[in-house]
């Protein structure tokens, strides 16, 4: 299957720079996958497609300020370090620019010598293994160094760091936000436990590869990232009980679903586990796991957009976003959300 069959023109000022007031009052858009019906509500109507008993997991990951600018010591240039991956305790995977200057040994500075990393690898595609050399709380001083690691077609600046964070972001380890949970507030979140529906948690820790965009023509060819995840016994059991008693599960986001999905390929059921997965999912992939999902409008050519295409259909998917260009809708992480069910 062709990368370029996943394409679509999407007009620059769909694409949202800012998140809306209020979180809740985001448009939602409801595609039926079965008959192609399409509705149009705010994401505060979710409520209205959820039934009791359903179960709504979210990922509770927490996005880290993983954009650092600082100072090359022997010639005060000045060098970006985004940080990927924490290998061990102040060792730490980072995309870095200008990487060709950055050499074994080479040491930058951050906040007026607040925080040092130390170059102490070289790896390609502009990626450093950096040694990260403080006093005090790491996490604290990346919180006031550091910037949220924004998506690149963001251009502008964000006021408040809390509203690239779910409001149920718990655990540390993200450098992109799992968008689609971006919508939920605390008093929508209380309406749905209200009306008896479970909601649950896991985590995925969303890499930098979710904006990496298929290069290949050939989406088989495509080699997916890697994503660090969590699924606890309470989760589980609570997914399993809903798969025997015929209930339905709702994903919020692709990284839940592709966790989810991880989880139930390879044991056929959920089962408390943790690692990597690299699961790239696209047509005509069989979903195992979830029933319905909740997502943002994805960019083309994505495996995101792949995903959801998995889920309904590419035509489908395609006809949807062409209504909801036309219906101006917002696009991409600060965007508006979709419900296919």
């Amino acid at each position: 299957m062709k990368v370029e069959t996943f394409n679509y023109e999407l007009p620059k000022h769909l694409i949202a720079q800012t998140p809306i007031k209020k979180r809740d009052n985001s448009r939602l858009l409801i595609l039926d996958k079965n008959n192609g019906s399409i509705e149009h509500k705010h994401f505060n109507n979710i409520i209205e497609y959820l039934d009791k008993d359903d179960v709504l997991v979210l990922n509770d990951t927490k996005v880290i300020p993983a954009r650092l600018i600082g100072i090359k010591e022997e010639t005060n240039a000045v060098v970006e370090v985004f940080l990927l991956k924490n290998r061990q305790e102040n060792i730490w995977e980072c995309l870095t620019k200008p990487a060709k200057k950055i050499k074994e040994g080479t040491i930058i500075s951050f906040g007026n010598n607040k925080l040092k990393a130390k170059c102490i690898d070289i790896k390609t595609e502009g990626i450093r293994i950096f040694e990260f050399i403080y006093e005090g709380i790491f996490l604290e001083l990346l919180n006031e160094l550091g910037e949220m690691p924004l998506p690149p077609y963001i251009h502008n600046k964000l006021n408040d760091k809390n509203r690239y964070q779910t409001v149920y972001a718990k655990n540390i380890g993200s450098v992109a936000a799992p968008t689609a949970g971006l919508h939920f507030t605390n008093d929508l979140l209380n309406k749905i436990k209200n009306k008896g529906i479970i909601i649950t948690y896991l985590t995925l820790h969303v890499g930098l590869g979710t904006f990496k965009p298929v290069t290949e023509d050939e989406i088989t060819k495509h080699k997916m990232h890697s994503e660090y995840y969590v699924l606890n016994e309470e989760t589980a059991n609570i997914l399993n009980k809903a798969k025997t008693n015929g209930n339905k599960i709702i994903s919020v986001g692709t990284t839940t679903t592709r966790t989810l999905e991880t989880i139930r390929q390879k044991h056929d059921s959920f089962v408390p586990s943790q690692g990597w997965t690299d699961i790239f999912i696209y047509p005509p992939y069989q979903f195992k796991a979830i029933d319905i999902l909740i997502t943002n409008f994805h960019l083309p050519k994505s495996t995101l957009l792949m995903l959801v295409s998995a889920f309904a259909s590419k035509d489908l998917i395609l006809k949807t976003y062409e209504e909801a260009i036309k219906e101006k809708y917002r696009f991409f992480s600060f965007g508006d959300c979709m419900m296919i069910k």
